[in-house]
């Protein structure tokens, strides 16, 4: 075993080099903050350091728990994060399989082109663009105007805050999101198209039986790295697109934390609220794992 490792490494040695960067970019940014976890159970403070600051156990979980905002907080993140999973997740994978089906490469890789570009643009600036679209006098009044409908201040109405939180992530994320997908199904063997096409399968079907198939084992992989991140809607949309007449329904845990533990120094209670969301995901990904087995040969582990 040992001389076949030795063989391994004298042959791929390129690849080990090219992993380097990776790995040590995991250790910094991933596993060294590890150690900081630890304040979540502490009174930190900035003059004693992480080490100095005495114990509080579980304090700041209760805390968190106790919050008469958590309720609300914690819903409208669950609210968001489902939307998020079964609205936004799945457009990707169809705009793949439709995508796939475009035969002149000028056209197709002009659809893609003009897909990907949002996905460059900052929350910032994609927030931006939302409230000119919804302001008094851009487009989306202008049409209600068309059918005699009075304008509307959407993004100052809570009922219109999940609609465009969704439309939002599908028009910035959905075409980068095909990336994946696309490369999966060029990867494809062709021979089973051209055996499906002697047979007489028409395009659906061909979609229906051979590509979505053979795609499934990617999607279940994709969602089960969104699960990981459920409660992790993204600080940048939600905080951009806030306004104070969305909060009831728009605040979630990461712009509740950067309110309350961040803008206020609580940076123990932040740590808490950061752990509470990572082992929610852990024990979600544990669960929708077990169940892609269930369904199929794929899984995380």
């Amino acid at each position: 075993m040992k001389a076949l490792a030795n063989l391994r490494l004298k042959v791929y040695w390129p690849l080990y080099v090219m992993a380097i960067p990776g790995i040590v970019f995991l250790i910094v940014f991933k596993y060294v903050p590890l150690a900081g976890a630890v304040i979540a159970f502490k009174d930190y403070s900035v003059f004693q350091g992480m080490i100095n600051s005495p114990w509080v156990g579980l304090k700041h979980f209760q805390t968190l728990m106790n919050h008469p905002d958590f309720a609300r907080v914690f819903s409208n993140t669950l609210i968001l994060g489902f939307l998020k999973l079964v609205i936004v997740f799945p457009v990707p994978v169809l705009l793949a399989l439709m995508l796939n089906e475009i035969r002149k490469s000028a056209l197709k890789k002009g659809l893609q082109t003009a897909l990907y570009i949002p996905h460059f643009l900052s929350w910032v600036i994609v927030a931006g663009i939302v409230f000119d679209f919804f302001s008094m006098n851009g487009l989306f009044n202008i049409i209600l105007g068309w059918f005699g409908q009075d304008p509307v201040l959407a993004m100052q109405e809570s009922q219109y805050f999940r609609p465009i939180y969704t439309l939002s992530s599908i028009w910035r994320d959905a075409g980068w999101g095909t990336v994946v997908y696309i490369a999966a199904i060029s990867a494809i063997d062709p021979q089973l198209y051209e055996s499906a096409m002697m047979d007489g399968a028409s395009k659906f079907k061909q979609m229906r039986h051979i590509t979505f198939p053979l795609l499934l084992p990617t999607v279940l992989i994709l969602f089960l790295l969104e699960i990981g991140n459920f409660l992790d809607l993204g600080f940048d949309q939600v905080y951009n697109l806030l306004t104070p007449m969305t909060y009831s329904v728009g605040d979630i845990l990461d712009t509740y934390v950067f309110r309350t533990g961040i803008q206020q120094a609580q940076y123990s209670y932040a740590t808490a609220v950061g752990i509470f969301q990572s082992v929610i995901g852990l024990i979600m990904v544990y669960i929708f794992n077990r169940l892609s087995k269930k369904v199929s040969d794929g899984g995380l582990w």
